[in-house]
């Protein structure tokens, strides 16, 4: 098996594996009860909460755990709306967010708040000079992600703030970075909020985060008891919480050896591509290595992933969430429906080997000229 969709998922590391497997076996207490058992359950909830915070260099009160990334944004995005909609009812996103907040924009309007798109240039970076002219007095949250799921195009995070805060210091600022931790070197910062996932880091499905800096204004999505967490009440899953903190402590470690590593494979697969007059690269000067989008322009990308399939081979058209559909991000760079309507996502990681690069270039030849083929027939 050759796996290259990290951008989707990540196995569970081994290490992670072995803490949550203990932790479900000694720590059966509920971290919310006043026993014995509550009580260790609680404070190992306490150090691995502790933990991550010493990671990001922030205050452990200001992390609060969901179970998705998508929850995290629903959490950013609804309750700083729903705690500062008497100050204002205007929000900013960007035109290559993960579609859950596309889907969390379209329910705020139906609650009366309107929703601006900040353009981006041909780079994909944000466009500031339009940034600049949407911000108004009444802007409550600009939204932004800081790599883009697709082309993984990465945004300067510290820069747009500056911006935000120069012009309305009252804006929150959120990112989900859920492709960039890991990844890149980042720092939570650089935003108000940020959403991070587990099992993008080879840790547990299920778990995930919202870091909301503590001069934050907001409201609570769910009600119910719990006093662990006061924006996201009930039990804590503390088996994945454990292991959520145990990703996060390796998926930080050797960052730039990692990202240099997974480059020398993405320039091997670019040069390869380059080869073939029908396969298009998208990606900017600014995609980090992990993510290698391609278009195939002769052959469906369903037809080439089922393909590779037989293979064993797995690679995905663009996000997780919204496969088979049109690439929002292609679209955006370089607003090409046919291009935009053919693309395959490549994820690479530490893990992928160079043995499996090379695996990986004779299936795809293989499969690529007899598909060709067979539209060449047609």
């Amino acid at each position: 098996m050759i796996y290259l969709d990290y951008s989707a998922t990540t196995p569970v590391s081994l290490e992670v594996q072995d803490t949550i497997n203990k932790v479900t076996r000694e720590f059966i207490g509920n971290a919310n009860s006043i026993n014995g058992l509550g009580i260790k359950s609680k404070n190992l909830l306490n150090s691995a909460t502790k933990q991550i915070a010493e990671e990001f260099n922030i205050l452990e009160s200001e992390i609060t755990y969901t179970s998705s990334a998508t929850e995290s944004n629903n959490l950013a995005l609804i309750g700083v709306s729903i705690a500062n909609f008497k100050r204002g009812k205007h929000i900013i996103v960007s035109k290559l967010e993960h579609p859950s907040i596309y889907s969390i924009c379209s329910y705020l309007e139906t609650m009366g708040f309107e929703i601006s798109y900040v353009n981006t240039d041909e780079d994909g970076l944000i466009d500031f000079e339009h940034l600049k002219k949407l911000i108004r007095e009444d802007t409550i949250l600009v939204s932004i992600c800081a790599v883009n799921s697709e082309l993984g195009i990465r945004q300067p995070l510290k820069m747009i703030r500056q911006t935000i805060k120069k012009i309305n210091p009252n804006i929150y600022f959120h990112s989900d970075m859920t492709q960039a931790i890991g990844k890149i070197a980042i720092s939570l910062h650089d935003v108000d909020l940020a959403t991070i996932s587990s099992h993008k880091i080879y840790g547990p499905k299920g778990i995930a985060m919202l870091y909301c800096n503590s001069t934050v204004k907001i409201k609570p999505i769910i009600y119910g008891s719990g006093k662990s967490n006061d924006l996201n009440p009930g039990t804590p899953a503390l088996p994945l919480i454990a292991g959520f903190s145990k990703a996060i402590r390796l998926a930080l470690t050797d960052l730039e050896k990692k990202e240099k590593y997974i480059n020398l494979l993405n320039e091997r697969l670019c040069l390869h591509f380059k080869s073939y007059p029908d396969i298009l690269i998208n990606k900017t000067k600014y995609s980090i290595p992990h993510i290698l989008n391609i278009s195939i322009m002769n052959i469906k990308p369903e037809t080439f992933i089922h393909a590779l399939d037989s293979d064993e081979v797995y690679i995905s058209t663009n996000t997780a969430c919204s496969s088979g559909e049109l690439s929002s991000g292609a679209m955006v760079i370089y607003n090409d429906v046919k291009r935009a309507s053919h693309t395959i996502r490549i994820s690479l990681s530490s893990m992928t080997t160079s043995e499996e690069i090379d695996k990986f270039i004779k299936i795809f030849d293989k499969n690529y000229k007899s598909l060709n083929s067979l539209v060449k027939k047609d």
